[in-house]
């Protein structure tokens, strides 16, 4: 089961990254939650599916591109801990580069949500693991 949460989640990340949004959350059950609680920026909040055409639509329109590199797959029971850099450029052509890690939920075979922490620890703390 391991590795299959894995791939739904690397699954998920290539869909973002081509910009498909309804494959990122196909899948999903009603109550999904993206959760960007602990986020600096004017995405703070938690989101549930139902929501989140209106995010990405919004979260697009502010950049030229955006793009998710994930540095590992790190699987703790249900979750997949995923530290990763976003790779970004503004409208004003300014380049950016965050490095956070989120944790992905995954419950009969789908995303059931996903949680952003700005620290690797963290992340893997709320998982269930330590560094």
């Amino acid at each position: 089961m391991s590795q299959e949460n894995v791939e739904i989640v690397r699954a998920n990340i290539e869909a973002y990254n081509r910009g498909e949004w309804e494959a990122v959350i196909k899948d999903a059950p009603p109550d999904f939650e993206f959760d960007l609680s602990r986020a600096l920026g004017p995405e703070h909040g938690v989101y549930r599916r139902d929501q989140m055409q209106q995010f990405w639509s919004e979260y697009s329109a502010s950049w030229l591109s955006h793009r998710i590199e994930p540095h590992e797959f790190i699987q703790v029971g249900e979750h997949v801990v995923v530290p990763w850099t976003l790779h970004a450029v503004g409208r004003d052509g300014i380049e950016v580069e965050a490095r956070v890690t989120w944790t992905f939920t995954i419950r009969d075979g789908a995303v059931q949500r996903v949680c952003m922490y700005q620290e690797r620890s963290e992340a893997l703390e709320a998982a269930g693991l330590s560094e």
